[in-house]
């Protein structure tokens, strides 16, 4: 139970963070649609792991876009980062 509420817990900071890119408008569209993605399967009912899976691939798939600005780049990367962590 304790390790569900640390789950959340992180979800929510991540969550936050993909709300700060995708009302970003320096953001290429492209790469704000990926992160909402990710964002919509990190937050739907299912496995932890599954969900966690989804995010990242759809993450990753956009983090070396050319025509993203260097903030955005570090904020995907740490986004990445933390669900990596807590891929189990």
């Amino acid at each position: 139970m304790e390790d569900e509420k640390r789950l959340d817990d992180i979800i929510s900071q991540i969550t936050t963070k993909m709300d700060m890119l995708i009302n970003d408008t320096t953001v290429p569209k492209n790469v704000r649609n990926a992160v909402n993605d990710a964002k919509s399967k990190l937050n739907a009912r299912g496995e932890y792991v599954v969900r966690i899976s989804s995010a990242i691939y759809n993450i990753d798939g956009v983090s070396n876009d050319i025509n993203l600005p260097p903030q955005a780049r570090t904020i995907l990367w740490n986004i990445l980062s933390m669900l990596e962590s807590i891929k189990e």
